[in-house]
């Protein structure tokens, strides 16, 4: 093998970790806000609580992009990879042509984020249906 394309595929494989480390951060600072805020919210009984989606949301959208760059990256490593051994590489990290990949948007709503923080937004609401029935009749 040419010890250009490994080098190539090492950086690629360094890249992909990195952005698969930032989206694993993502999750950990859209869950530590969302239960602070929760917390907070819930001590006063107020409609604070819903401030808790803004984070949830931004983070989402944020690891939406991440997760796509993740996507982008794995299939430009694929790419490198089946080209032939004994020609040149040139060591290029340009994903804009690799094909098969959703947009931000598509990649949102894909199992692995919709699983994680649609949950977060259902707690949301059932921690101020909650809150709010408690502050007003029902008890």
């Amino acid at each position: 093998m040419d010890p250009g394309r490994l080098k190539h595929l090492e950086m690629l494989q360094a890249v992909i970790t990195r952005v698969a480390g930032n989206s694993f951060f993502i999750k950990g600072w859209s869950l530590t806000l969302f239960a602070a805020i929760l917390v907070a919210g819930a001590a006063e009984s107020s409609s604070i609580i819903w401030i808790a989606a803004i984070p949830v949301i931004a983070f989402w959208i944020l690891d939406a992009f991440f997760l796509r760059q993740e996507r982008l990256f794995r299939g430009l490593y694929d790419r490198v990879r089946a080209q032939p051994q004994d020609s040149p590489t040139d060591f290029s990290m340009a994903t804009g042509d690799v094909k098969g990949v959703s947009n931000w948007f598509g990649v949102m709503f894909s199992r692995t984020l919709f699983l994680f923080h649609v949950p977060l937004l259902l707690v949301l609401a059932i921690v101020f249906a909650i809150t709010r029935c408690s502050s007003c009749c029902c008890y």
